[in-house]
């Protein structure tokens, strides 16, 4: 029979028009990727299929020869380069599998008429694809196995704040930072039976007239039996902790504006009037006005003060219960760029501020300087001015505004009472990737932790994290204060400092000195014209890092093709492993912008001289944008200010040679269409357990899937949970239950870990993006895990407004047939004094 009889002709036809298609796609790739220095693979394999294509559009046998050769080679070049790492081998063998099996239709086969040898040896490469792929399914390479000590090496750990067990008084329970809790009523034996408690809802969500990130990560605080915490707009909410019914709300009608880089409210901070207490001034203080006020940071520059028994302001603090934060600025130029945007630390006599600026917004910019403020009247005590010659200089008539642009800190600050020293995190000046006009009083005390004491603010210690930072490499986390045990059981007083760059410095926190070696490496040079940069970088013998730089087994896509157009935008890029300068050309920062570590810090059991973590693998691409038509140095006073775009995109970085376009290092393809899909093999985040003791990671794991991660995009399809391993903002929880509790990862989970192996022991699903940090309490001995879900702009997360408590059934009924969901709660509830009727109902 002729090839033009044989049956199967239209199909081979079609099989033969697909491979030349796919050839020729790779073709023009791989001749764009050998242009940027990218591998000869994609070319070769395209013009492989391209004949092969051919040669079955005539149908010939030898195609099945040919691509059997081209299979085998794919086999061999992918497991070279990916091991038996399943997310690493699915863009490089998929495509091929599945062209192999259309050769193999009997269909096509009987057209192309092959023999015997030629079917079987296509058999056999496609038969081993499928294996290896099938096979790599099961694997974990990215996994690390191992078991945490269960000893309680220090059984009474100190707590010089006194805070009872059953509550939460501070954003990680404490000021010391650690987000553990004593109770173990919910152990990692009985969690996988915790049930809904109740449900509340605050019905604050994003408005029109929002920044372009509104972002929910409060903690609540629990007191009193009854949580408080802030909501999106920064309403502040007292709950009754065993119902979750409103007791009241407090609204400080923010003054919103879409110039806000942030929409934040991370927590509230409380303080007990003590007795016998006097203010700054030497005046008695009322034992019963405000006995335990709660101070809330408002992202339009403010700071109120309320009653925790009644929702009303502490009218005694500043002006009628608030202190203007802007005062003594110079004169704004956009709206929201000074933002108080996490709890503040509160001491016996001080609320002590730090607050956000705008990033890479311009030169002119309000101070970072961090104040203190006496916690009664609201006057400003001292000052610490990171780019003022004389830090702690006080406004003055001579010099009435603190220092422009000088250095801030957006995160939690930590603070140990017995030494009283508070431990700022701090960030750099604006604009973030150049910095060729940085005086050297800005770069002083930044990037890094400031000791200071709580009494005066003057210095008591500082360690430099970065030298001359160019990559954003904030310290973006509370820094944790443990007491760790020697071999010879002395206890020392340290602080863990996580960073962005995955570096877990940790210092004697009474002098700054390294417990852990730090060493100077050698940094990538040649800056951006009129900028330096350093020739060394500190780093630390206890990081989360990756010990190899990006290469070619690094870069992914969910195909060959777009896997290719990844590999064409990594070759395009600068790069030389961390810390390579940012470049007009475009630079891959990794660690990114994100950093491996965020504002959630770590959770420590300072009991067992363990922490659990959560860091991010997704690097960032930082480019510097040359002045030119429509990037002006400074913009049109006539033009008004305009919409943010939050942390990425074009940043204007008024002020300087560039502005400033930053962005996840994605598949640029994907994301036209609204699919985030990042350039890098995942896994782009997990949880490790950390031995303090001896400063290692003990364990490892991918943690949280993609379900929820096309919700926003072209094609809103559920993806299969599979633990990919994905990015997490917000922190741990972690108890003496053995316990580990975190709900921040970009699906909509809440899990719970085994904190002496890591492994996932219970899950729920939230009806929005958790990335909050939980906590715990416990009312009339039942315990109850908390955390807030209500999504996150920039994360992608889906938005919500749920508060949701979990805990173990009890005897009653309620609590057993299911979880009451209170709409605000029945009770009488106020707002600035006013009263407000809010309604409840039940699943």
């Amino acid at each position: 029979m002729s090839s033009q009889t044989r049956p199967g002709g239209l199909l081979a036809q079609l099989a033969g028009l697909v491979f030349v298609t796919a050839g020729l796609l790779l073709v023009i790739g791989g001749v764009w990727s050998l242009l940027v220095g990218g591998p000869l693979y994609y070319l070769l394999t395209g013009l492989g299929l391209t004949l092969t294509g051919l040669l079955v559009w005539l149908r010939n046998p030898a195609a099945l020869v040919l691509y059997a050769l081209i299979g085998f080679i794919a086999l061999i070049w992918s497991f070279y380069i990916s091991g038996c790492d399943f997310w690493g081998l699915m863009p490089r063998l998929n495509i091929f599998f599945i062209l192999g099996i259309l050769l193999l239709l009997p269909p096509v086969t009987r057209a192309l008429a092959p023999n015997r040898i030629a079917t079987g040896l296509l058999g056999v490469v496609v038969a081993l694809t499928g294996g290896l792929l099938g096979s790599s399914f099961f694997a974990s390479p990215h996994t690390q196995e191992g078991e945490l000590s269960t000893a309680l090496i220090n059984p009474v750990p100190e707590d010089p704040e006194h805070v009872p067990a059953d509550e939460w008084k501070a954003y990680g329970r404490t000021h010391a930072g650690d987000r553990w809790s004593p109770l173990k009523q919910i152990n990692s034996g009985n969690v996988g039976q915790l049930k809904l408690a109740w449900v509340m809802h605050t019905h604050d969500f994003p408005q029109p007239n929002d920044s372009a990130e509104p972002t929910n990560e409060a903690t609540p605080l629990a007191f009193d039996n009854t949580l408080y915490f802030c909501s999106l707009h920064q309403k502040l909410f007292a709950v009754d902790g065993a119902t979750g019914k409103t007791k009241w709300v407090f609204d400080p009608h923010l003054h919103d504006n879409p110039t806000y880089q942030h929409l934040t409210c991370r927590g509230v901070s409380m303080h007990e009037t003590p007795a016998n207490a006097v203010d700054s001034s030497g005046q008695p203080v009322s034992q019963t006005d405000c006995a335990k006020r709660l101070v809330l940071p408002v992202n339009d520059g403010r700071i109120i003060e309320v009653d925790a028994a009644t929702g009303k302001k502490c009218t005694a603090f500043g002006q009628d219960g608030e202190v203007d934060m802007r005062v003594p600025f110079q004169p704004y130029t956009t709206p929201g760029q000074y933002e108080p945007t996490s709890p503040p630390v509160i001491t016996d006599k001080y609320v002590i501020v730090n607050s956000a600026i705008t990033d890479n917004g311009s030169v002119r910019q309000a101070s970072g300087a961090t104040r203190a403020y006496d916690i009664y009247t609201g006057k400003m005590v001292w000052v610490f001015d990171a780019a003022n010659p004389d830090p702690n200089e006080m406004p003055s008539p001579e010099h009435p505004h603190f220092h422009p642009n000088s250095p801030n800190s957006w995160a939690i600050s930590a603070y140990d009472k017995k030494l009283n020293l508070v431990y700022i995190p701090m960030g750099i000046g604006t604009p973030d990737e150049w910095g060729g006009y940085r005086t050297k009083d800005a770069e002083r005390f930044v990037p890094g932790i400031l000791a200071l004491n709580a009494d005066t603010g003057k210095l008591a210690w500082f360690f430099q994290t970065v030298h001359h930072d160019l990559w954003d490499m904030d310290v973006p986390a509370q820094p944790s204060l443990v007491d760790v045990t020697r071999q010879d059981g002395t206890l020392v007083p340290a602080i863990y400092i996580p960073t962005k760059t995955g570096d877990i410095f940790v210092l004697d926190r009474r002098n700054g000195q390294p417990i852990v070696p730090i060493t100077e490496q050698n940094a990538p040079q040649t800056p951006a014209p009129g900028d330096w940069v350093s020739p060394t970088q500190p780093h630390s013998g206890l990081s989360l890092r990756p010990k190899e730089r990006l290469s070619e087994k690094d870069i992914w896509g969910a195909t060959i093709f777009d896997q290719m157009v990844c590999n064409i935008y990594f070759h395009s890029l600068r790069y030389d492993g961390i810390y390579t300068p940012p470049s007009i050309q475009g630079t891959l920062v990794f660690p990114g912008n994100l950093g491996m570590f965020e504002w959630g810090g770590m959770g420590v059991d300072p009991q067992r001289e363990v922490a659990f973590v959560n860091p991010i693998s997704l690097p960032f691409v930082s480019q510097l944008v040359p002045r030119g038509p429509g990037n002006p140095l400074w913009p049109d006073p006539q033009a008004g200010a305009h919409k943010s775009t939050g942390e990425t995109g074009l940043q204007p970085a008024y002020g300087i040679p560039f502005a400033i376009r930053l962005h996840p290092f994605l598949n640029p393809l994907l994301e036209k269409i609204g699919i985030p899909l990042p350039c890098r093999t995942p896994p782009w985040g997990s949880v490790a357990g950390l031995d303090l003791r001896t400063n290692k990671v003990v364990w490892e794991h991918p943690n949280g899937t993609m379900r929820d991660s096309l919700h926003k995009s072209s094609l809103p399809l559920p993806l299969p949970p599979f633990h990919i391993g994905v990015p997490s903002l917000g922190g741990p929880l972690v108890t003496a239950g053995n316990l580990a509790v975190l709900t921040s990862t970009q699906d909509d989970e809440i899990r719970a870990y085994n904190l002496t192996n890591g492994k996932e022991i219970w899950q729920a699903r939230l009806p929005a993006g958790g990335q909050a940090t939980p906590m715990t309490y416990a009312i009339n001995g039942r315990q109850y895990i908390v955390t807030y879900a209500g999504g996150h702009g920039s994360f992608g997360s889906r938005m919500g407004d749920t508060l949701l408590a979990y805990a173990l059934p009890d005897n009653t009924a309620s609590a057993t047939e299911g979880a009451k969901t209170v709409q605000g709660g029945t009770s009488a509830s106020t707002t600035e004094g006013k009263t407000e009727a809010s309604s409840g109902s039940t699943p």
